[in-house]
């Protein structure tokens, strides 16, 4: 059996989106274990806290790992917010930072002018630091998220006003 990196991310992907908590695959080449350590309970929804993948190898190289920058999810005005407004969606399940680090500044606040490419957070997925760029240059109107939320693939975390 042959894993591709494109396999392990749809497997990674899966796992997290589901109330799957350890899933193990073997063949007589590798056993890969992936597995969500914590689970908290939100409302009637289970989140993983501090998502990580843990494999393990017997006899084959382990499959390469996925890349820590994951690209923005593209921006789309979000229904009843305005046609002038643009939206910062997250690109997958995780957390949501607004700075690099605890005692550093946040990268973005409402009211700071914006422009492509810049990073505005950072998602924390799989112990990954992943920095989100703005797809679009203009002024950031609203933060949807608090510092250390948990976020959702797709959940608005801006709203921009284009330039």
């Amino acid at each position: 059996m042959e894993l591709s990196v494109t396999d392990l991310r749809e497997l990674v992907t899966a796992l997290n989106q589901s109330d799957i908590v350890e899933l193990t695959l073997k063949s007589t080449d590798f056993e890969l274990t992936l597995r969500k350590p914590g689970a908290i309970a939100l409302g009637s929804v289970m989140a993983a806290v501090a998502p990580a993948v843990e494999a393990t190898t017997a006899s084959a190289p382990p499959p390469a790992e996925p890349s820590p920058a994951a690209p923005a999810a593209p921006p789309a005005t979000p229904p009843g917010k305005g046609s002038d407004l643009v939206s910062i969606n997250s690109p997958m399940v995780g957390t949501f930072y607004r700075s690099p680090a605890p005692e550093e500044p946040a990268f973005v606040g409402i009211g700071d002018r914006i422009t492509s490419g810049q990073t505005v957070c950072i998602i924390e997925a799989m112990k990954l630091m992943n920095e989100l760029e703005a797809e679009v240059s203009g002024e950031i109107v609203e933060i949807m998220v608090e510092n250390g939320q948990p976020v959702e693939f797709g959940q608005t975390l801006m709203l921009v006003r284009p330039a």
